[in-house]
């Protein structure tokens, strides 16, 4: 009977879902107060284990992101934040994270909520230090975020963040236009994230894309092709490729492809998606200015991990001068970058655009 009042007990102090989601709802009013119109936000519903000594329940928490644009906004929501935390009898834990501040709610040491506020929606800050201490040129490290264009939420958390972005968006997407439109009103940059094929049943799960470069395209094809991504997404100044295990790999497409790219004066970088890419030499010898990815941020998807593969193309670029890393629109990363970003520039790392690491 004692084992069965304090299993009840601990199972009632766990948030039900209906709760959190209501909190949630709160929380959404409550930066729409603060913000007003130029609120940005994405919500992603997570499941977790509360352990105690007697069982493991699984309860619901809620990630949250809302790009604000100053910090009264963010004293506002932060206030209202607190008050809702006091309603529901919850535990409010504020901490600052480089540009970003997360705010964490929990019940008897059960999370509900984390809530990354995330400031900075003016203009894009222009990198200016060229030069570390003892008058050596930087390190420079680009950050290129990939596949954006399904979404406006998390392209808008990554807008917000005040450090240069190459974002590169798919063609053909429900807001590719919009979010190319925005990252080029914010200083940013712009890639093409140009689809090519990939590995039929290769062991990174690659899929088809419906319109996508492919073995056996002439020139002409990928003339056509590529300029019918281009129509969708506007002020693209170079391009990355998407998938293209098998493309990349094929020295006859890849020559059909820099020519294409040479006439717009496009750059290209070869995001290395194949240790048997040609794709980098095969520009560099036409004549294309190229680069290649050095680090992929994000293939595990946890802030943990992407800070330290942060920290791995931090090391690459000051060994080597540059490095390119490539991530992806996951709340995770974006969190990261707002933790990591300060630290970067401590460091003497130049944050730069990808534009500026091609040759």
């Amino acid at each position: 009977m004692v084992a069965a009042v304090l299993l009840s007990g601990c199972q009632k102090n766990a948030p039900s879902k209906s709760e959190v989601r209501s909190i949630t709802t709160e929380v959404v009013a409550a930066a729409e107060r603060a913000a007003g119109h130029k609120l940005q936000i994405e919500i992603h519903p997570e499941e977790d284990t509360f352990q105690t000594s007697l069982s493991a329940t699984r309860h619901e928490s809620d990630s949250i992101y809302l790009a604000l644009e100053n910090a009264h906004q963010a004293d506002m929501l932060e206030r209202s934040l607190a008050e809702i935390a006091r309603r529901h009898k919850l535990t409010f834990d504020e901490s600052p994270a480089g540009s970003m501040v997360r705010v964490n709610f929990s019940r008897d040491g059960v999370g509900t909520h984390t809530i990354h506020i995330i400031l900075g929606l003016g203009p894009r800050p222009r990198p200016s230090a060229t030069t570390a201490p003892g008058g050596k040129a930087a390190p420079r490290l680009a950050i290129i975020i990939d596949d954006m264009g399904h979404d406006r939420a998390p392209a808008e958390a990554l807008l917000a963040l005040p450090i240069p972005l190459t974002i590169s968006v798919l063609p053909h997407l429900p807001f590719s236009g919009e979010v190319a439109e925005e990252a080029f009103r914010r200083g940013d940059q712009v890639l093409l994230h140009l689809p090519m094929e990939p590995v039929a049943g290769g062991a990174d799960g690659a899929t088809q894309e419906p319109i996508e470069l492919r073995v056996g395209m002439g020139a002409g094809e990928v003339n056509s092709t590529l300029a019918g991504m281009l129509d969708t997404v506007p002020h693209v100044v170079g391009v990355n490729n998407h998938e293209g295990s098998r493309a990349t790999a094929d020295a006859p497409l890849m020559q059909a492809l820099m020519p294409a790219l040479r006439q717009r004066n496009l750059f290209f970088v070869d995001s290395r998606t194949t240790a048997t890419t040609v794709a980098y030499s095969t520009a560099e010898h036409d004549g294309v200015p190229a680069a290649a990815r050095k680090v992929f941020l994000d293939d595990t998807a946890t802030k943990e991990a992407v800070l330290a593969q942060l920290d791995l193309a931090a090391k690459d670029a000051q060994r080597d001068g540059s490095a390119i890393a490539i991530g992806h629109p996951h709340p995770a990363t974006i969190a990261a970058l707002a933790q990591a970003a300060p630290t970067l520039e401590s460091r003497g790392i130049r944050l730069v655009f990808a534009s500026e690491l091609v040759r």
